[in-house]
């Protein structure tokens, strides 16, 4: 029983063989929308639709072409209609796409080309495909193309379109090109081809289209292009460097060649030798390990060799000068050049995850739903593999300079490198441009590269040992405040001069009893210190600064640290500081400072005696307090920032509260952090609660020995 037909098949078929251009060209339009159902697809084939729909192909023009294409194109993509696609065809659509201007007629045309070009990646999947099955491929291209040789001129050229469909049609040629030449093109057949696309182009307007805002319309060819260029990366690198070969004996040679090495000595050419001798160090003088170059290229094969050549050839000048550079260096400071550029070549295949093609990863097509995701997916530096290579090397031999590294120290400045790469290229935006990551890998400074390595050390660790390193970063703090403590109040313990303002009232300092607190002073200096108990604060004025600090015994007044309620301070202008031992903040009226000032608020007992007493029970203080206002002990004047953190967070932690000005917080994270960074660099990897990925092999530190010591050490506390 025959499958019932479409009531519009037959209509269709005399509209397209009709004289009249109109009814052809309705007809055509219409079996662009039809043809996409496979079952009316194959009816239409078994019905001598075929032969009239390729004779408008090879005839029409305008309009009635444009549509018979896009009708054609549709039906090599349900697998119908082999059996029309012959050299006369094919030529047809070549021409078009480097002869017609019309852009409706062009995306039909390539469409058409995409189908030939992919034939092979299906031909598995079907059991008829028609007598010309193996006609596919770039192969069925290359009549055509020899007849009209600025074919692929023109099709980078299309990517450069206003309108999207085109580009996205163009460009997705481009990669069944690709795919077929690097799937079925031999060894040396292959990177003819890319580097030929190369030489016209397509990297850059691949690019310019990844960093667009139309990256919606062009989302899959796109992916599919930057899934490409790491296939090509993976397959430079998975060809091993054989010096046998001819090409890779040529690349190595123009490598050696552009060192301008030395020619060889006159004597020798006077002792009569044929030949001169061999340099025993030419291929070490270029960095390589030995004198055999090969097992260099072990990790990134051709593509190592690849970016070293480029190197060379667009910086020679540049390399003659760093070798000449390092000949009168002595060699254990010498940069080894090629390994750097191997491990460049090797850090950004790691970066880029070369190894990892997400082309046919469905999670990477859903990423593409939304706008908000083409940052993580698309990669376009990835497209500037040479420059990012040579961007990196010049980094490369910048620390090494700059850190006055040697030999030994290779894998500590391949690891700033490493995140260097990570940090700006890894960092930048989509759409930021490769010359402003020339610019930030050229500017990145030393020091907050190591900043980054000690972070990222951190995070290692964390993730490791999580818990046990939250422990350590506790103990840490505390250890770093007791000896912040210790440091501040021994700055108490020495005494300071402080020199004396103008004091009201409320704000003087003088005997510590309610008749003799107000004391007015306009000149001359203060000098405070802590008693050798810590229970007091002695302090005296003077008329002048003396060189030798007075003696404790020398100071008339002094106050009970047991009285003190709040200690306040304005040590910046704009950061003002205050602290109440009864938990009230206290603020200063004024906004503008123009001193830093101390000011202690306590207190006072009734009689003069009570101040006297050399300790005092919690609940006397209390019952003090109650009965007490309180009230100004003592007022200084710090002549510096640095002093005034000092006396006000040593008071403060003399008190047992915390510090509050930013220098001593600052000096308790540094030494903390400190603290912690020693402790991590010299931790064992392989300890037994936790190995560090890809570490676990590292050495730890060298025991010392303890020949000729004896028993007799202690620890001082």
């Amino acid at each position: 029983m025959e499958p019932a037909q479409s009531p519009n098949l037959a209509d269709l078929l005399s509209g397209l063989s009709s004289p009249e251009d109109a009814s052809r060209k309705m007809a055509a339009f219409k079996l662009q929308s039809l043809i996409n159902d496979p079952s009316f697809a194959e009816h239409f084939v078994l019905a001598g639709g075929l032969s009239r729909l390729r004779t408008l192909v090879l005839e029409s023009s305008g309009n009635t072409l444009a549509y018979s294409l896009a009708s054609f194109a549709r039906l090599l993509e349900v697998d119908q209609g082999w059996e029309a696609v012959n050299n006369k065809v094919v030529e047809k659509v070549v021409e078009l796409v480097v002869c017609q201007p019309l852009v409706n007629i062009l995306r039909g045309a390539m469409a058409i080309l995409v189908s030939i070009v992919s034939r092979p990646y299906y031909a598995d999947r079907y059991s008829q495909l028609g007598s010309n099955h193996n006609a596919g491929g770039f192969q069925a291209l290359k009549p055509a193309i020899a007849l009209y040789p600025q074919f692929l001129e023109m099709l980078v050229t299309r990517l450069s379109s206003a309108d999207h469909a085109l580009c996205a049609n163009a460009l997705q040629l481009i990669n069944s090109l690709m795919r077929d030449a690097i799937t079925n093109d031999n060894e040396t057949e292959w990177p003819k081809f890319i580097k030929r696309i190369q030489d016209l182009g397509v990297i850059k307007a691949v690019y310019v289209l990844m960093q667009s805002s139309a990256l919606q319309d062009l989302a899959h060819p796109l992916l599919e292009f930057q899934a490409l260029t790491k296939i090509l990366l993976r397959r430079w690198r998975d060809v091993p460097v054989d010096l046998v070969k001819p090409e890779h004996r040529r690349t190595i040679k123009a490598v050696h060649l552009s060192s301008n090495p030395d020619k060889p000595a006159e004597s020798e050419a006077r002792n009569g030798e044929a030949k001169p001798k061999h340099n025993p160090y030419k291929w070490r003088r270029l960095g390589f390990t030995s004198e055999t170059p090969e097992p260099d290229f072990a990790e990134t094969g051709f593509l190592g060799m690849m970016d070293l050549s480029d190197y060379v050839r667009k910086h020679q000048d540049e390399f003659q000068n760093i070798l000449l550079e390092q000949s009168v260096t002595p060699e254990q400071n010498r940069c080894p050049l090629a390994r750097a550029s191997l491990t460049l070549t090797a850090i950004l295949f790691e970066h880029f995850e070369v190894d990892k093609v997400e082309l046919e990863d469905s999670k990477s097509y859903l990423a593409l739903e939304s706008r908000t995701n083409f940052d993580k997916v698309f990669k376009p530096l990835l497209l500037h593999w040479s420059r990012l290579h040579v961007a990196g090397l010049h980094a490369f031999f910048r620390i090494w300079k700059a850190t006055g590294a040697e030999t030994a120290d290779f894998p500590k400045i391949v690891e700033l490198v490493r995140i260097l790469v990570e940090s700006v290229v890894g960092g930048a935006e989509r759409t930021k441009g490769i010359e402003e990551i020339e610019k930030e890998m050229a500017a990145f400074e030393y020091h907050k590269l190591r900043e980054l390595q000690m972070e990222l050390l951190e995070l290692t660790y964390e993730d490791v040992w999580g818990q046990h390193l939250r422990g350590v970063k506790e103990e840490l703090h505390t250890e770093a405040l007791q000896f912040v403590k210790e440091q501040r109040i021994r700055c108490l313990l020495a005494g300071s001069w402080f020199p004396n303002g103008t004091y009201t009232d409320q704000e003087g300092g003088g005997p510590v009893t309610e008749d003799s607190l107000v004391q007015n002073s306009t000149h001359g200096y203060r000098f405070v210190r802590l008693s050798e108990t810590r229970k007091y604060l002695h302090w005296g004025d003077f008329d002048e600064k003396e060189e030798q600090a007075p003696s404790t015994s020398s100071l008339r007044d002094k106050i009970d640290l047991s009285i003190v309620s709040s200690v306040v301070s304005n040590v910046t202008a704009n950061e003002r500081s205050s602290f109440s031992s009864d938990s009230t903040l206290k603020e200063l009226a004024h906004d503008r400072f123009t001193t830093n000032k101390i000011t202690i608020h306590g207190y006072l007992p009734k009689s003069r005696g009570a101040r006297s007493e050399h300790s005092r029970t919690s609940s006397k203080t209390s019952s003090a307090r109650s009965a007490s206002k309180e009230t100004v002990l003592l007022t200084f004047h710090p002549n510096s920032h640095s002093v005034a953190s000092e006396w006000l967070d040593g008071l403060l932690m003399l008190l047992e509260q915390q510090p509050i000005t930013a220098e001593t917080n600052r000096l308790i994270h540094m030494i903390s952090d400190y603290g912690l960074k020693v402790r991590l660099l010299n931790v064992r990897f392989n300890d037994e609660e936790g190995i560090v990925e890809g570490m676990d092999g590292l050495d730890g530190p060298e025991i010392p020995s303890r020949e000729g010591l004896d028993d007799g050490y202690y620890y001082e506390i």
